[in-house]
């Protein structure tokens, strides 16, 4: 991601063709919900799965319920 922004940022100091960077902006996008999909993963297999075996899992729940309604709204 870190490349990718670099390469938009060059792009832009270079005057390229504003498509161009609109379509590398959209790649950016999608890899970044890509890695925050990953993320949330991971978290539900840990965390939230953690949280559950030992009973405490409610307020794990009602969190990811709304980092979720948050990602859907995009």
């Amino acid at each position: 991601i870190q490349g990718q922004a670099r390469g938009i940022e060059q792009m832009i100091d270079s005057d390229r063709y504003c498509i161009d960077i609109v379509q590398q902006l959209t790649a950016l996008s999608s890899a970044a919900e890509e890695v925050s999909m990953l993320i949330l993963e991971s978290h539900i297999e840990g965390c939230v799965a953690d949280a559950i075996r030992s009973e405490h899992g409610e307020p794990h729940i009602q969190e990811l319920m709304k980092t979720i309604r948050k990602a859907v709204k995009r």
